[in-house]
């Protein structure tokens, strides 16, 4: 057996596999399968653009992360994480199944309270899911252990965005939803039969300690200006590249692509390598540190940008042949492999920067934050395009990437192999 193979064949990567599917399968089913749903019900794009206001949950969970800090649901298991993990999971296969009782021609405002629960579920499964796999990896396995997750994250996007999909063409919707439902029973299965992590038992004695403690943890252990220069990289290290995918789709359309183009060459130029490089970059990180792998996959990350520009600069094109579609293949395949490596590098700083005492808010609350540019800053790309124009648009996603590059002076130096 290749010794490169030995760290991933272990129970605990195992484990995290199962972390990242379930955390990933809700979250596509609300991105790919529920707009489909709901296209194909006659519902209107207005509306259909409505329902994405239902991921506020994923943007503002820290708000009742210290509720899962200080409770233990009383559901007949042991331990405070495995508990909320096996209450959100079923609770999320009894939301899913049941979405497709109801009929969205007719019974929208339903489907907007299920829809709603489920991202709430989701993200109350995400604080409880974080925590456990922060609590369970040794400093030395997060980079691995979190790559990993964020892997089987991405590929839990096939079932609703593409095996849901192909069922429903020849199935109802009602036994689509089941059945993608289904596939939340592993992870439940899981949550069964894993150990609750030693570190988890030691509990914020009241709910007021659980939501001051965490934050005065951070800054006690990091000093105010580390805890203010952390918590920028945190919102400023993917904003370049959060910003410049944000309107991918009508960018390769302006440039004369057809739909089928972008659907073929998207679903395998940028998944793949997506997952390649988030699988390379959690192996890489056991030898290089998390430090040097912010620097190095950061810069990875910060190149792919000017992929999108150089299409620019070429501008539409008239006909699209194979030099085309390979461009467009390159450009998402090297973007893909970027945000692969550098997201791996980044939740594991995340995971790193977080104390095992209060895991699940820290840790939601970072999460969070890096979750502000993907929510509110990318509302403005639009504006900024028709005003920029898309090569201009470019070079200033490249731009705003810097300063959290420049940030990696301070919170991870290059030559500090593990730093908080």
């Amino acid at each position: 057996m290749p010794n490169w193979l030995i760290p991933l064949l272990t129970r605990r990567m195992l484990i995290c596999v199962f972390t990242g599917f379930s955390s990933g399968l809700p979250l596509y089913l609300l991105l790919n399968l529920l707009p489909a749903w709901l296209r194909s019900a006659g519902v209107d794009l207005k509306t259909i653009g409505l329902f994405a206001l239902i991921q506020f949950p994923y943007t503002w969970k820290f708000l009742w992360a210290p509720l899962l800090d200080r409770y233990v649901p009383p559901i007949g298991i042991n331990g405070r994480r495995r508990a909320w993990m096996l209450l959100t999971q079923l609770s999320l296969v009894a939301a899913i199944a049941g979405l497709g009782s109801y009929s969205p021609s007719t019974d929208i405002g339903i489907v907007l309270l299920i829809c709603g629960t489920i991202a709430f579920l989701s993200a109350t499964q995400d604080i409880a899911l974080d925590a456990y796999r922060r609590e369970l990896l040794s400093d030395d396995e997060l980079g691995l252990g979190n790559a990993v997750h964020v892997n089987a994250y991405r590929i839990a996007g096939l079932i609703p965005g593409s095996l849901s999909l192909i069922l429903a063409d020849h199935l109802p919707w009602q036994q689509v939803f089941v059945i993608t439902a289904l596939f939340m029973v592993p992870g439940a299965a899981m949550a069964c039969l894993i150990q609750e992590p030693v570190t988890s038992k030691v509990m914020p004695k009241t709910l007021t300690q659980a939501v001051v403690e965490p934050f005065n943890e951070f800054i006690q252990r990091a000093g105010v200006r580390e805890a203010v220069l952390i918590l920028a990289f945190i919102f400023l290290y993917k904003l370049g590249d959060s910003m410049c995918t944000a309107l991918a789709t009508p960018f390769y359309l302006d440039m004369g692509y057809a739909k089928s183009d972008i659907g073929l060459v998207a679903k395998n130029a940028g998944l793949w390598p997506a997952v390649i490089g988030g699988l390379l970059g959690g192996l890489w990180m056991v030898k290089l540190g998390i430090n040097r792998a912010l620097w190095l996959f950061g810069l990875v990350q910060f190149l792919s940008i000017f992929g999108f520009a150089w299409l620019a600069w070429l501008g539409p094109q008239s006909s699209i042949g194979f030099a085309e579609l390979a461009a467009l293949a390159l450009v998402i395949g090297f973007e893909a492999l970027g945000v692969g490596l550098g997201t791996a590098a980044f939740v594991a700083f995340i995971a790193r920067t977080t104390s095992p005492l209060y895991t699940a808010t820290q840790f939601a609350l970072f999460t969070s934050l890096a979750a502000v540019p993907r929510t509110f800053i990318n509302a403005t790309t639009g504006v900024l395009i028709e005003n920029l124009g898309w090569f201009s648009f470019f070079l200033l996603c490249a731009a705003l990437a810097l300063p959290g590059m420049a940030l990696l002076f301070k919170v991870a130096p290059w030559r500090r192999y593990n730093s908080v």
